[in-house]
């Protein structure tokens, strides 16, 4: 598991060392107007609510971060991403399967659920996919090339074969 998130998350390293800040931030494609900026800040600022209440065995997805500065700049991308990495590397198997506290509003008010950290961060990890599908559609309205084919490809999801 840590190693497939490890693997993930050098996608967006690898995409933000390939852009200009000027891209980076564009924030002018429709539907959302929402920049590659925007979705790396957020897709990291959730794994950082799930790492940093770790250590309490409570995890609140709204105490996000939300720092605007990371969704300017490619180096603040890169920084963040290498931080989330360096505490990721730090978990053992023995880690996933503490059992935590995951709260979050999801449109009603805050709920909370037991779960361990392993399955919390298997679907984080599914989000950060999701959300570099976002990425890649941003991407691809640029001209941008993508890193790699798997970019934002959730690994369960059958590929078309082109005839």
């Amino acid at each position: 598991m840590i190693a497939a998130i490890e693997q993930n998350l050098q996608r967006g390293i690898k995409l933000l060392t390939t852009i200009s800040d000027d891209e980076y931030a564009n924030n002018t494609i429709p539907p959302y107007f929402s920049s590659i900026g925007c979705h790396v800040r957020h897709i990291l600022d959730v794994f950082s609510c799930v790492l940093n209440g770790f250590d309490d065995k409570k995890i609140d997805l709204t105490l996000r971060e939300r720092n605007e500065y990371i969704e300017l700049k490619t180096a603040s991308g890169i920084a963040y991403f290498e931080l989330i990495l360096q505490k990721i590397k730090l978990l053992s198997n023995d880690d996933l399967q503490t059992e935590v506290i995951i709260t979050d509003d999801l449109g009603k008010g805050k709920v909370s659920s037991k779960s361990t950290l392993g399955a919390v961060l298997m679907q984080t990890q599914s989000h950060a996919i999701h959300h570099f599908a976002s990425v890649g559609y941003i991407v691809n309205q640029l001209n941008i090339e993508l890193p790699d084919s798997d970019f934002g490809y959730n690994p369960s999801t059958p590929k078309k074969v082109e005839n």
